[in-house]
């Protein structure tokens, strides 16, 4: 059975490696569904978490990676982060400027609805470039590129699928906050991972022009990420009243991202 697996072309096992990264985001946004009701203080303290695990993502998942992989392919690292970083926050940006205008014409609840798209947008646009790094690293094995081995390819698909454990959890809980149901929140938590077989299979067909492409589309998602924690998670957590509380989720949050991430390469 091992064998059979090893032997598929290199596109398949890109999904079913995808799949498994999806299935763990989908196991950490089912947390919702182990509480009937949720008081505000853990609420709270779950956007500051989520606030935590975004900021670490951004660095070590997405901006690091960016760094890494435009020294290898002899870009201009600095410049390629830099406009895909602000890019990624001007999307935002621009986006809520856009929302906040026709939210004047249309009667919405405004603020939860905002901050709940914007959460869902940010680790959904976060997701698609790891799942072409996936399908990248599975689709090199067939150029034979330097470092491009099954156990490489496998291993990255390991940590990326642990690291989406929280990620799910940072969609779903915040998203129960705001009155979503348990299995609105688990869907929308677990829809933010389903990019990832598709932009793995993606990457790995076109894996030679997605791979000179990865260092913007990480650094672009590493900004969206950092826009979203610094308008709308960080400053919602501290409207508790125990906002020195709340700053010590957000730091646990940091804080358990990094292991995963410096952990598991």
């Amino acid at each position: 059975m091992l064998n059979y697996i090893l032997n598929l072309n290199p596109v398949v096992l890109a999904f079913l490696a995808t799949l498994f990264t999806w299935s763990m985001t989908a196991l950490g946004a089912g947390v919702v569904f182990f509480f009937k009701k949720i008081n505000k203080n853990i609420l709270d303290a779950t956007l500051g978490f989520a606030g935590g695990v975004m900021i670490a993502a951004s660095f070590w998942s997405l901006l690091s990676p960016a760094i890494e992989m435009s020294i290898n392919l002899k870009m201009i690292p600095w410049l390629i982060v830099f406009i895909g970083f602000f890019s990624g926050g001007l999307l935002l940006f621009i986006g809520d400027k856009i929302f906040n205008h026709i939210s004047k014409k249309k009667t919405i609840q405004k603020d939860s609805f905002k901050r709940s798209l914007m959460l869902i947008f940010s680790i959904t646009l976060h997701n698609i470039p790891e799942g072409l790094a996936v399908g990248v690293a599975f689709g090199s094995i067939n150029y034979n590129l330097e470092g491009a081995t099954l156990t490489a390819a496998i291993l990255l698909a390991f940590g990326i699928g642990l690291q989406n454990l929280p990620e799910g959890t940072a969609i779903s809980v915040p998203l129960r906050r705001e009155g979503f149901s348990r299995k609105n929140a688990f869907f929308y938590g677990q829809l933010s991972g389903i990019v990832e077989p598709i932009s793995g299979i993606i990457g790995s067909i076109l894996v030679l022009k997605v791979r000179l492409l990865l260092p913007f589309l990480l650094s672009f998602a590493a900004g969206a990420m950092i826009y979203v924690v610094v308008q709308e998670l960080i400053p919602e957590s501290q409207t508790n009243k125990r906002k020195d509380l709340m700053a010590l989720f957000t730091l646990i949050g940091f804080s358990v991202m990094m292991i995963l991430d410096v952990a598991l390469g």
